[in-house]
């Protein structure tokens, strides 16, 4: 087992500072970075920064997280310290005052390459005693498409610019001629020159901060408290390790598929083991690096185990003494440590989300209390061309959007209903007026997804369903990067699965619309074109039929699950007294029989040959959540036809998710 930080804290060693000090100096340090993000919110040109896809940090010397603020982005969070130290190895000695650095590169720490860090060094009294960074997602980064997400792209030089540490300051001079050189190869140059002006502002007000904290409480006080807030979180997260069970436990996640190969499910595998005060996940069995963007680098999949494990541990702060206590082992070439030159752009709607909730399940059997079935996976859909609203200032556009979703259902309570993805629960929903403002895209529909929670004792949270329509776009093309169109968001200890993601799109004059699946890039589309598409909700926790039917019938009310499948999820029926008026009711002798039916009837329909249920589906005869959550089959949803090694793996996976936990 292979520590992942060099720094370890010494169990015995007794705190330095006096409590009161130490509680006030742990609190500035998080409300100083929570002041360097009001400054880049405040500042910054691109609108997926304003709508809050970006993170922050502080470090101490050696390049060690000190503090993260409040709401920065659970992914980005895991992988800062990396970035900072990789500009101390590359740059050793000549780190001097008034340079900060530049990069994205996420075979060196970082993510992907839309991620961009600005990094700052701070000296006092001429020496070096931190860094402060600020991370922001740049719309555009270059690349073959608009966005910079191509699923085609097997290798990074088609997602765009690289950017190994580089000074964009030097000795406080600004290097204009890199800086052109960088955004020259990017869609919105504009844009992306006053991100990096942002960013470096919002680190210059971090290191006020922090030089005024070293002003009143003396340079050898804050050092020594960047020491404490890590060995405090450190101390905390052994004690809670200790006090758990001991043993080793599995899980899996999929990927949809390798689009460059035949159809079957992406395994990604991890055993977790406890011992004594110390964590250790192995990744061996995972599927070597797929043929296009959803890989991971190793940075980004620590980031994962790290948001994963720090989800059932929500009363710590996080710094780099919580990544003490966690070792990791990524087999290298993995979809989960991608290598050198291996695309990689795509890697939070594929491998990253897996990692964490394959954690979640984990983490499920250990604090049963705190348990949480699959959430939605993120995505993102990205429509580039030019503007042809105003002919006379032609202008390239991209609407940049992502949706909420549902999260898994809970021990003793539902799954939150239409939330920022697991990703980055600070990650704010956009709004549709601002992005009709900017882009000749109309929002036709924004609502929640009826039927689209996993049906549960406890149900999954409910996702959304947005739409929209092209009006003046010149050569103007589509990309979605999602994921879990086949590997559907499942349920825990009997619950059910959500609902497939993907893209549906209507030309204009067409008749019928075309799935166009949940990763597609460079699709070309018109002026009153038609799109719309779901977000899943979270998986079901428990099994349906033992949910109150009363709950049921509320779900019902509020528009969550229709009137049909609360009879073929749940065995509740309901009858309507006055649908105009919202009034319904439940029958409990039918319900009653439902439920028996249903209990003698739902371990055959798990084994019934995929093929007669695929017949059935393109008849008509069942429905595609009765053909996922009844069947476990899987097929593709444009033509209807089985998938059969798909088919075989997900029902695998269902059957093993509906054990209890071993209390």
């Amino acid at each position: 087992m292979k520590s992942t930080e060099q720094q370890q804290f010494k169990q015995d060693a007794p705190a330095k500072l006096d409590p009161i000090t130490f509680e006030v100096l742990k609190n500035a340090f998080i409300n100083l970075v929570d002041q360097m993000s009001e400054q880049l919110l405040r500042t910054c040109y691109s609108f997926v920064i304003y709508s809050r896809d970006f993170s922050n940090c502080i470090c101490d010397r050696h390049g060690n997280t000190v503090a993260q603020g409040t709401q920065d982005i659970a992914v980005h969070v895991g992988t800062l310290h990396f970035s900072v130290k990789s500009v101390i190895a590359q740059y050793g000695d000549d780190i001097q005052p008034g340079d900060i650095f530049i990069t994205n590169d996420p075979y060196n720490g970082g993510t992907h390459f839309n991620d961009v860090r600005i990094i700052r060094p701070i000296f006092y009294d001429d020496e070096l005693v931190a860094f402060t960074q600020s991370n922001g997602h740049w719309a555009d980064i270059g690349g073959s498409v608009p966005g910079s997400f191509d699923i085609t792209a097997k290798e990074h030089f088609g997602e765009g610019l690289r950017i190994t540490p580089v000074k964009i300051w030097k000795a406080g001079v600004f290097q204009e001629d890199v800086a052109r050189m960088m955004v020259s190869n990017m869609r919105a140059p504009d844009d992306s020159l006053g991100d990096l002006r942002a960013q470096s502002e919002a680190t210059l007000c971090g290191a006020r901060r922090l030089l005024s904290l070293m002003d009143k409480y003396g340079k050898e006080t804050i050092l020594l408290a960047f020491e404490e807030v890590q060995n405090y979180v450190e101390r905390y997260a052994r004690g809670q390790l200790k006090s758990l069970p001991k043993g080793t436990w599995s899980a899996t996640d999929f990927i949809d598929q390798d689009p460059s190969k035949e159809e079957g499910l992406i395994p990604i595998k991890v055993s977790m083991t406890i011992e004594d005060d110390r964590v250790f996940y192995d990744f061996t069995g995972t599927h070597p690096s797929i043929g296009c963007f959803l890989n991971s680098t190793y940075s980004a999949s620590f980031s994962g185990v790290v948001a994963g494990t720090k989800t059932f541990f929500p009363e710590l702060p996080l710094n780099s003494g919580f990544y003490r206590i966690i070792d990791v082992h990524f087999p290298e070439g993995s979809v989960v440590n991608a290598p050198w030159p291996v695309a990689v752009a795509g890697y939070c709607s594929g491998s990253y989300e897996k990692i964490m909730n394959a954690i979640f399940a984990l983490w499920s059997n250990i604090i049963p209390e705190r348990a949480l079935a699959c959430s939605f996976n993120l995505e993102y859909l990205l429509v580039g061309g030019w503007d042809g609203r105003d002919q006379a200032n032609r202008r390239y556009f991209m609407n940049y959007d992502w949706m909420a979703g549902g999260w898994g259902g809970r021990n003793g309570r539902d799954g939150s209903n239409a939330t920022s993805p697991v990703f980055g629960v600070g990650l704010a929903i956009q709004s549709v007026e601002a992005q009709e403002r900017l882009s000749p895209v109309l929002t036709s529909e924004h609502q929640i997804e009826t039927d689209s929670g996993g049906p549960g004792k406890h149900r999954g949270g409910c996702g959304v369903r947005r739409g929209g329509q092209l009006t003046k776009v010149e050569k103007a093309v589509m990309s979605y990067c999602c994921d879990r169109s086949r590997s559907v968001t499942w349920g825990i200890w009997g619950g059910l699965p959500s609902r497939p993601h993907g893209v549906s799109l209507l030309r204009q004059g067409a008749d019928q619309p075309e799935y166009l699946g949940a990763v597609f890039s460079n699709v070309p589309v018109k002026e009153g074109d038609l799109f719309s598409r779901p977000s899943s909700g979270g998986g079901g926790l428990g099994d349906p039929l033992e949910r109150p039917s009363q709950a049921v019938l509320d779900d019902v009310l509020d528009g969550y699950v229709s009137v049909a499948r609360a009879r073929s999820d749940y065995g509740v029926v309901i009858v309507a007294i006055n649908p105009e008026l919202n009034e319904y009711a439940v029958d409990h002798e039918a319900t009653d029989k439902a439920r028996a039916a249903i209990r003698e009837v739902r371990d055959g329909m798990l084994e019934t040959d995929p093929l007669v249920v695929a017949a059935k589906y393109q008849a008509g005869e069942i429905d595609t959540l009765d053909v996922i959550r009844h069947y476990g089959v899987i097929c593709d949803w444009n033509d209807r036809t089985l998938l059969p090694k798909t088919t075989s793996q997900f029902r695998e996976a269902l059957q093993a998710r509906r054990k209890p936990p071993k209390m």
